[in-house]
């Protein structure tokens, strides 16, 4: 069942549970990922990337994306992750994404009110939920590619996390449906154990009376802090890269017990399984299920 991000997330914050969102750049990852959200029977987001076009374009992807939520058992939302202009979004919204996030972060704060405030206009005039970010993120050595600063310096600096009153002056003066805040995740693969700042979430979350909060940077994170965070307020969590690394050890080991030949199918269905277990073990977690 095809929904909105915004109808997901104000029933996650009615249970207190937040919505995995996951990357999807290949049919393994979007079979997998569909998959474990039905047989546990939890509403779940599907992501396109704008850094991963190298991968498989919009046009490509956009509308079997759109027809596996349609024909999911569960409610599901198709997102457009990290779009970086109004074209990219807008192309979205066309083939049917019922949710965009428009990413100005890396600009000025008066220019991502401005632009983000000028996409929620469209994006609204035609039912599409929006989702913006403001702070800084940290890139690992080896990110996803939607990293924002590479220094290992930069990594747990607060000067960079986000404002709890500028989070709460930007949701009102853009009107976004969901914010992706910095409170000490990164993109990519942890280098070193995460230190996250969980009153910051609660902050904002006050600040901002009870805003759906963004993770992004979410694979990787223990049991413990993804439930600490999900307490503090937040009610999205974008996940990719140990999903997506969790299909390529399952690849090797395919391989490694093969000694002459090597078939995609059988490869393409280990990945997709991995991906499956993997996604299920995260989903059981944000959706408080043993």
């Amino acid at each position: 069942m095809l929904v909105t991000v915004k109808d997901l997330l104000m029933d996650a914050k009615k249970r207190q549970r937040a919505v995995g969102a996951f990357n999807v750049p290949n049919l393994e990852s979007l079979r997998g990922v569909i998959q474990a959200a039905e047989e546990l029977d939890v509403p779940v987001i599907i992501q396109h990337a704008e850094v991963h076009e190298h991968l498989i374009s919009i046009e490509e992807i956009g509308p079997v994306m759109v027809e596996f939520a349609k024909q999911a058992k569960v409610p599901v939302a198709v997102h457009l992750d990290h779009g970086a202009s109004l074209e990219e979004c807008v192309k979205a919204i066309r083939l049917g994404f019922t949710s965009i996030m428009y990413d100005a972060s890396l600009k000025d704060y008066d220019t991502n009110v401005k632009e983000t405030a000028e996409l929620v206009k469209i994006a609204h005039s035609v039912g599409v939920s929006v989702e913006a970010e403001l702070g800084e993120m940290t890139n690992s050595a080896i990110g996803s590619g939607e990293g924002r600063l590479s220094k290992a310096s930069d990594f747990g600096n607060a000067d960079l996390f986000t404002n709890p009153q500028q989070a709460c002056e930007f949701i009102e003066k853009t009107k976004v449906d969901s914010l992706a805040v910095s409170f000490g995740t990164v993109h990519g693969k942890y280098m070193m154990e995460p230190n996250l700042d969980f009153e910051r979430i609660k902050a904002i979350r006050t600040a901002t009376n009870e805003a759906a909060l963004v993770m992004h940077g979410g694979s990787g994170v223990s049991e413990a802090d993804y439930k600490k965070a999900i307490a503090a307020g937040i009610r999205k969590i974008n996940y990719y890269t140990y999903m997506n690394l969790a299909a390529g050890k399952a690849v090797k080991k395919e391989c490694l017990t093969q000694k002459d030949e090597y078939f995609f199918d059988e490869l393409s269905l280990a990945a997709t399984n991995a991906i499956k277990e993997n996604v299920t073990g995260a989903l059981k977690i944000f959706n408080g299920l043993d």
